[in-house]
């Protein structure tokens, strides 16, 4: 099935050529050229979108957390392409919950392989084997096949990223589990990640546990633990 894609981006020059390429290859492209309007284009049921972060009237990062607050739209791979360059920029985007973040100017090429790796990224997601498991710690408890935690008794909503990682790191208390055991299992192996994206989502995932985010432990240099009691 053809993946359709929203490109959002105020510049016209920029985005025509990027509908040009992507098409070039095969994708379907629907285009936006402000914030409003993208939200707007996403009930077309785009399965990726390229969001530029300066736009006028609404800005990429008040379109990603208007994505992020609704369930039909928070499952939606997003991909910064934007002029904004700064450590600041790029950690706050990836905090909102974006998959990537790329710094422009960027070859088409190279766009073009970054999309396709989110694209089998999300692949490798979706043929994972879920087990019949429900995990319980204290008063966490994370239902895999219903995607949903519960934390002292009342339920807290997980991105799906965020939710297969916790659940990872669950399903084998205590052990150390590497970064790249990680990458291969929750983002798939031969893809790109940076290593920060992992970072962001430990923090966000130690957030919403509350009391219990001290579970998660940093295993320096080397990866995470779920520590619970023996």
């Amino acid at each position: 099935m053809t993946k359709k894609i929203l490109v959002v981006d105020d510049e016209v020059d920029i985005t025509k050529l990027l509908k040009y390429n992507l098409e070039k290859e095969g994708f379907q492209v629907i285009v936006a050229y402000d914030g409003k309007t993208a939200l707007t284009k996403v009930q077309e049921n785009p399965d990726l979108i390229v969001l530029d972060v300066m736009m006028p009237g609404m800005d990429g990062f008040e379109v990603l957390r208007e994505l992020k607050s609704k369930e039909a739209t928070s499952s939606i791979p997003v991909l910064f392409l934007t002029a904004k360059g700064t450590e600041l920029d790029e950690v706050l985007g990836l905090e909102l919950g974006a998959d990537d973040y790329i710094v422009k100017p960027i070859s088409p090429r190279k766009l073009v392989a970054r999309i396709k790796a989110m694209f089998r990224r999300a692949e490798v997601s979706e043929r994972k084997v879920v087990h019949d498991d429900v995990y319980q710690f204290h008063n966490i408890v994370i239902n895999v096949p219903n995607y949903m935690v519960k934390i002292d008794g009342k339920e807290v909503f997980f991105p799906k990223k965020e939710f297969e990682l916790l659940a990872y790191l669950a399903r084998y208390p205590n052990r150390v589990i590497t970064r790249e055991e990680i990458l291969d299992n929750i983002w798939g192996k031969n893809v790109y990640v940076v290593d920060r994206t992992i970072d962001v989502h430990i923090r966000k995932i130690r957030g919403k546990l509350g009391k219990y985010g001290s579970m998660i432990e940093t295993v320096k240099g080397v990866g995470y633990r779920f520590k619970v009691d023996e």
